[in-house]
């Protein structure tokens, strides 16, 4: 299954966040997964104010990693991010597996950065 891994670790140090990112992309490795593309979105400022492991944070360093594995790989990336006092909050997105891609491929690449104007 082809998985997405939106994550938001403090900032201010980004080689806390390369330390994660090198972690988690390892225990992909280690239990028979593939890493498709790492993002660094950069920092940015939260929708709402998050406390985690007891401070309050307002700003969060993002990024994102597409990797295949197995769900048994999905849930050890989960909890060891979900135990890291570093990282604020992640979410996985389940992209779908080999059939579901291959029709997802027909409609090409999607256009983040195209700007649309208005009717």
């Amino acid at each position: 299954m082809l998985y997405e891994l939106i994550g938001i670790a403090r900032p201010g140090n980004i080689n806390e966040v390369r330390e994660i990112v090198m972690s988690s992309g390892q225990l992909v490795l280690r239990n028979g997964g593939v890493i498709r593309s790492i993002a660094n979105w950069g920092v940015f400022s939260l929708p709402t104010a998050i406390t985690k492991h007891q401070a309050r944070h307002f700003r969060g360093h993002y990024f994102v990693m597409r990797f295949d594995g197995s769900a048994k790989t999905h849930d050890a990336v989960r909890n060891t991010l979900k135990l890291d006092p570093r990282m604020i909050r992640t979410a996985f997105v389940k992209l779908g597996n080999e059939r579901s891609l291959q029709n997802m491929a027909r409609f090409g690449e999607v256009m983040w950065t195209q700007a649309y104007e208005r009717s």
